[in-house]
């Protein structure tokens, strides 16, 4: 059985907490808990109102809230160096489609490849006139969009490296 705060259970998460997706560019762990310093400072900046506090008072992204964009604001307004910009990857996100969408319910939706400017999802034809989504992982940049724009809870962003 999983463990669960009493704060959480107040709250009503009864699941234990899965790790926080942390804001673009962030440094590894343990790295990036030991130079944040909670400041809050790139939820302030993110454009994109994205950027939340998890129960630790760590940023994480909430991409219920939306999509990134990727501008990097986040990491101009980090005094501690606990998100860098080094050149890379902003992080090693993509998107899985779960079998909880419409989709795969024969219901016709197509909300996330309409706001996918990525194009990585796109809709295969499966007998019986009904589309199945399908991410393409090596264009997916993970930027989150699709998961706001879905009406069900069933797409999550995955760590894929």
């Amino acid at each position: 059985m999983q463990s669960v705060s009493r704060a959480n259970l107040l709250r009503g998460r009864l699941r234990a907490e899965e790790s926080a997706i942390r804001p673009p560019w962030a440094r590894q762990a343990p790295d990036f808990a030991a130079l944040c310093d909670g400041c809050g400072r790139c939820a302030e900046a993110c454009p994109e109102k994205i950027i939340t506090q998890d129960d630790h008072g760590y940023p994480a992204v909430d991409f219920a809230r939306g999509g990134c964009s990727f501008c990097g604001d986040c990491v101009r307004a980090c005094p501690t160096g606990a998100l860098a910009d080094d050149g890379g990857a902003p992080w090693h996100l993509v998107a899985e489609i779960g079998p909880s969408c419409f989709s795969f319910q024969g219901v016709i939706c197509r909300a996330c490849q309409d706001r996918c400017e990525a194009n990585a999802i796109s809709f295969r034809p499966i007998l019986g006139g009904y589309f199945l989504p399908q991410v393409d992982a090596a264009a997916c940049n993970g930027c989150g969009a699709c998961v706001a724009a879905c009406p069900l809870p069933a797409i999550e962003m995955r760590e894929t490296a």
